[in-house]
């Protein structure tokens, strides 16, 4: 499966003009990739507090996704500002096949450190979606800090997909968990991130990557750049690497209390 990452400076709470700028690297993308991951919000940058941005399933944006898809013929992954009834909003990570089909579920693990709990609800369910012989999860930023609700329990999925919002200044610390999350759960793991500056001064410089099942970096992004990165993954390496080191045998039983 061929994989592009586009590595973007989100133009802060300008969703039309960020539509604009996606859907001219999506032409450019046609027939050389079968999935795009674009970074966290990436319609609105990390606009926690901007509500009026927020659209529900049938608003634009999901509107837009679903027509991109047919017409390129590829898979796009990446979140939104949601709305849902009651005025509650949600950082919503989507999956949107080429035949239109939309996949998603919510961020579980709210930034709670910058306020984002106080304007979004979190979510209790896993996106994982089965596209190009991958069975594919789909996470959203702060989420990978949290080992557990990214564990591979046997082997339910093969590609733990990032879309984030990731700061500068903890940059190092997302190269880390990047390579962890793909050794500790033995799968491919591909990180996308933003670049650029945004409204609340907090800079971003990318830093947008793959790692294979070991933790070998397969492709990364230029720092402090709008770019996109395409690489390409096998399953069959994967699977043969699982049967010779099945450490996934070994792992412990747990179960998660969702609240």
């Amino acid at each position: 499966m061929k994989i592009s990452l586009i590595q973007t400076d989100i133009i802060w709470a300008e969703k039309e003009r960020n539509l604009r700028m996606v859907e001219e690297q999506l032409h450019e993308l046609t027939g050389y990739t079968d999935l795009v991951v674009l970074p966290e919000m990436f319609t609105t940058g990390f606009c926690t507090d901007q509500l009026h941005l927020a659209e529900d399933m049938d608003g634009n944006t999901v509107s837009t996704l679903k027509t991109w898809a047919k017409k390129y013929q590829l898979a796009l992954a990446g979140s939104f500002i949601a709305s849902a009834q009651g005025g509650r909003c949600f950082n919503r990570a989507f999956f949107v096949s080429p035949d239109g089909t939309l996949s998603f579920a919510d961020k579980r693990h709210l930034f709670t450190i910058g306020g984002e709990d106080r304007y979004f609800s979190p979510g209790n369910e896993k996106l994982i979606v089965h596209y190009k012989g991958f069975n594919i999860f789909i996470l959203v930023c702060y989420d990978i800090r949290f080992p557990v609700w990214s564990r591979n329990v046997g082997n339910e999925y093969d590609l733990l997909v990032y879309t984030a919002n990731f700061p500068l200044r903890r940059i190092d610390e997302w190269d880390i968990l990047l390579k962890a999350r793909a050794v500790e759960n033995q799968a491919y793991v591909c990180g996308v991130n933003r670049v650029g500056v945004d409204g609340y001064g907090i800079a971003y410089n990318g830093h947008s990557a793959v790692y294979d099942f070991k933790g070998k970096e397969l492709a990364v992004a230029s720092d402090n750049e709008s770019n996109v990165v395409n690489t390409e993954i096998l399953i069959e390496p994967l699977w043969e690497y699982r049967q010779k080191f099945a450490v996934w045998n070994n792992a412990d039983g747990f179960e998660i209390n969702v609240k």
